[in-house]
């Protein structure tokens, strides 16, 4: 357990929350609230250990008051994390940005039982760069293309090219054939929350998502898509070609919920981040990076 923890601490920066107004009098009883899934004796021992930081790096202790508004620190910590088995490449680095070339399978971030076992934290401790923050996200079953920021002193001029949507973002996708459209194809709708909870669906009202699609050549019953997000809405290419009728191969979620076992690795998403393309924010530059990694039947 001790060993796993500190493996966590080296590769993974701590996790910031800002108290929310609650009843609860002491840190440990707010924290046991805020985060159902982890026992008392879970965060007793994270405090006992130094895992439970103030703002300025001063270590908390469970009795002290919960304060809303307050900022604190906490390492999230899972207990025989799963190694995944495939390896990330780093296309471009320089003092300002990284580009990582993802698998299929990895997550970005921490997320749910994924904390050293993400893109992030594996980059961390390559780079030994403990600042280094994604520009961006894509999906876990997504393989392809990611831009890091290395300094946080020009990361909102990079941010700035996702908000204002100045960078190009192009995908490929192997799904079955759309020989009724005609290409290239806009598919416009509005995206709401779905069920379960992490899924998203079509619903009523003005489009908030709009995806290009192009039909890039045919492979059997198969086709390979060119596919470019012109909104950057939760799961778009996927709800989009699923409503098309050609959900992207692979797909556990889109149409229909498909439970996979953990450590299935078989029948990855056929889902791509082939291409970014931005002027650079500090020198003007273009910038053109194209992912190494290819779709398989």
């Amino acid at each position: 357990m001790h060993r796993t923890c500190s493996a966590v601490k080296a590769a993974v920066p701590p996790s910031r929350l800002q108290l929310a107004p609650g009843p609860w009098a002491c840190l440990l009883d707010g924290l046991c609230a805020r985060f159902p899934g982890v026992s008392r004796l879970q965060w007793q021992d994270r405090f006992d250990r130094g895992r439970v930081l103030a703002a300025d790096g001063t270590v908390l202790q469970p009795s002290q008051p919960w304060q809303a508004g307050r900022e604190i620190l906490y390492y999230r910590e899972v207990v025989d994390e799963p190694v995944i088995p495939f390896s990330e490449t780093v296309l471009y680095q320089d003092a300002h940005l990284l580009v990582a070339d993802k698998p299929h399978f990895l997550p970005v971030t921490p997320a749910g039982r994924h904390v050293r076992e993400t893109l992030l934290a594996r980059l961390q401790a390559r780079t030994g760069n403990p600042a280094l923050a994604p520009l961006h996200r894509i999906d876990r079953e997504t393989a392809g293309l990611v831009l890091f920021s290395c300094d946080p002193g020009s990361r909102a001029a990079y941010q700035r090219l996702f908000a204002e949507r100045r960078i190009d973002k192009h995908y490929e996708a192997l799904a079955s054939a759309l020989a009724a459209l005609r290409f290239p194809h806009a598919r416009s709708s509005r995206l709401v929350r779905g069920e379960p909870f992490f899924r998203m669906a079509e619903g009523e009202g003005e489009a908030n998502a709009v995806s290009r699609i192009e039909a890039l050549e045919q492979i059997g019953a198969v086709w390979r898509y060119r596919l470019e997000p012109v909104s950057g809405r939760k799961h778009q290419l996927r709800v989009h070609m699923a409503a098309l009728g050609a959900p992207i191969i692979g797909d556990d979620y889109y149409p229909q919920l498909r439970n996979r076992a953990p450590g299935d690795y078989s029948q990855p998403l056929q889902l791509l981040a082939r291409r970014l393309a931005f002027v650079d924010p500090l020198s003007g530059q273009p910038r053109l990076f194209h992912s190494q990694r290819q779709l398989q039947l």
